[in-house]
Formats: C-alpha cells, structure tokens, sequence
C-alpha cells in the first residue's frame, strides 16, 4: 500500500510504497476512504510540533473496517467508521468524567505509535510513526480499536472525515464545551473548516448574532452561507473589536470562539466581550505561543476565558449525532468541501490550505 511521509520538516511528502503488518490484539486494519488536508498536519510539516520522524500525518478521517485483531468487539470487518485522534482508555479519572479527550490512561505509551510501543508501517525495511497513532494519509492503517467509531453506512466518506476533526471540533466548541443559551450573541474568529463549524453550532443552538471575522473576505463570504449574520475583515478595521461592540448596541459578545489562537486573535476574543462574556480558544497554535489579558479588566468585568480540546467532544457518543445531523440537513458539510485530491496531490492541498484558497481540502482514495 502506499503512504505519504515526512522524514525531515519543511520537506515535501513523499508517497512511496509501503508495507503494513496485520493488527494485533485490540487493533483494526482500516482501508482508507477519505482524508481531511487539515493546519494540524501542516504543523507536524513544518516542525511547530515536534514529532518522531519519518512519519505518516494525517488525521481526520473515515474508511471501511477490513480486519479485526483478537478480542475486538466494538467494530467487524465491513463497518464504515470514523479515525479519532484521541485515545479514551475508559478508566481514568477524564474518561470517568466524561471528558474523554483529556485521557491520561495511555500517557505511558508513545504518542505516534501503537500501544505496545511498535509501529505497523515500514518502507524498505524503515519503521513509520503514525501521526496521533492513526496516520490517515496512507491507503490503509493499522490502529487501536478505541481509535475508530462506527457509523451508519449511507454516510458520504468525504463527508464523514471532515466530522472526525474540523466538524466535531467547530461545533463542539460551542454545543458541548461553552453550552451557549439561545438567543446568544457570538463572535468567531477564523473562517477555515474549524471556524465555520462554530459558526454552525452557533447556529445550531440558536444564536442571535453571530459575526464572522477573518483577514479574506472570500472567507467572509463563505461565512455569510454557513449563517453569519455579521461579517468584519480585520485586515482592513483597525479597531475590530470597537466594530463588534458597534453591532451588538455597544455591549460586545456574549461569546468570542477563536478558531486561530494567536495572540492578536485572542487578544481580540477578549477585548470583544460584553461584560460577563466568554471567550474560548479553539484552534490550536505553536507551542511557544502567548496572549496576554488584563486581570484588571477581567475581574471588573467578570470575563472568562477558556480552551477547548477536540471541541470537548466524546467521539463515541458525538460522531453518530453529528453524522445525523448531516444527513437530516442541519449541518452542511458539503460546502466545507472546497477540493479533492488524490493521495499523489497531497503536497498541492497543503499548498492551497496555506493561500487561504479553500475552506477544506480531502485526500479521496479509490
């Protein structure tokens, strides 16, 4: 089968043949179906997230169950079924809560490998790391059985990957991690695929207004479709947060999502907050990166700020609901779908993601 790997950062992928040894106990072999081209990956490309190197990225995705190892039971052979880049053991004290993306049950085992500390992909005799230990962009994989989430099979697979990552984390954010009152006013700040996914949880849970903020205004346009009612392009307003308050009768947002994470954005999120407002860090920046708040203003004004890890989802429960949603018509996942690629193209849709040229790109496998 073949793969696309990194072996150095800031390095062109390479899909090269590859050979994939069998699942072993508590592990499936998934023939890839479709692979979102997402900033997370691009982040292990260019070496913002230290990794393990040579290495199959990937991440949000969804293919076809084609072997089980011993003492699977959740999943058969012919389950159509969405990757989860989060381990949930099930037993530790997140996972007891419910807060399965904050897992700390498999801390002792390596982060781009399998659980028993081996690695299933080789080139030419090389071992390969898998990238959240799923590595999607490859024509097949080898993964934990908690890692894979089964959903009905009339899915579109495209459609169905982008629910793994950019889908689940964007309205998670809002239905399941801030839990916004209807009425609401909102603020999100970012419009890729993670960005106009708040957008439609927002709407989702019945937001007043929500106003769309992005540097591109065909972002902003694109917003407008997936329910912004307000749009700021802040390339151009020197004062983004003073035209927020201008379009909520002065008073800011009741809740700021920023889907970029960087600190001009999340000095933004703040400084855009009513009084008692709440602003929440979705996107997932560098390492080394830092914002800065005023305590002063924050305890005079009662503002809160917080992030938000995969949108606070629990795969197992939300995946389904959110594939239902699609399929009854109350998200669009299909106007996420700027591009398809096939696995030999995978560098173009990285290149395309970074000009800002699409809202999603998917990695389509035959």
């Amino acid at each position: 089968m073949k793969a696309a790997i990194l072996f150095k950062p800031n390095e062109l992928l390479q899909v090269l043949d590859c050979e994939l040894d069998p699942p072993k106990a508590g592990e499936v072999r998934v023939k890839m179906k479709a692979s979102g081209v997402c900033q997370s990956d691009w982040h292990i490309l260019n070496g913002d997230w230290p990794s393990p190197l040579p290495i199959v990225p990937g991440h949000e995705a969804a293919g076809e169950i084609a072997e089980c190892g011993p003492g699977v039971t959740t999943v058969k052979p012919g389950d159509h079924v969405i990757f989860s880049f989060r381990p949930h053991c099930g037993r530790c004290r997140y996972c007891s809560q419910g807060r399965t993306v904050l897992c700390i049950g498999r801390n002792n085992t390596p982060p781009a490998g399998l659980y028993d500390g081996t690695l299933r992909i080789k080139h030419k005799g090389q071992e390969i790391y898998q990238m959240a230990r799923i590595g999607t962009f490859a024509e097949e994989v080898v993964v934990p059985e908690e890692m894979v989430v089964p959903i009905r099979k009339d899915m579109p697979w495209a459609q169905a990957a982008l629910v793994g990552c950019c889908v689940a984390t964007g309205v998670g954010a809002v239905t399941r991690h801030a839990r916004i009152p209807t009425g609401s006013t909102v603020l999100v700040i970012g419009c890729g695929g993670v960005g106009l996914n708040a957008i439609q949880g927002a709407v989702l849970s019945g937001a007043g207004i929500i106003i769309a903020a992005d540097l591109l205004d065909n972002k902003l346009d694109m917003a407008k479709t997936f329910g912004a009612t307000h749009t700021i392009n802040t390339s151009t307003n020197e004062d983004a947060a003073k035209k927020v308050k201008e379009m909520t009768g002065g008073f800011g947002v009741d809740y700021a999502f920023d889907a970029v994470a960087i600190d001009k954005t999340q000095a933004l999120a703040y400084d855009a907050l009513a009084p008692g407002g709440h602003a929440v860090a979705v996107g997932v920046s560098s390492p080394n990166q830092r914002a800065q708040y005023s305590p002063f203003n924050m305890v005079f004004t009662e503002k809160t700020v917080s992030g938000t890890f995969y949108g606070s989802v629990r795969p197992d429960l939300d995946f389904p609901v959110l594939v239902d949603h699609y399929m009854n018509k109350r998200l669009n996942i299909d106007g996420l779908i700027s591009r398809t690629y096939k696995l030999a193209d995978i560098n173009e849709g990285f290149r395309k993601m970074m000009a800002g040229e699409v809202a999603r790109g998917v990695v389509v496998f035959d």
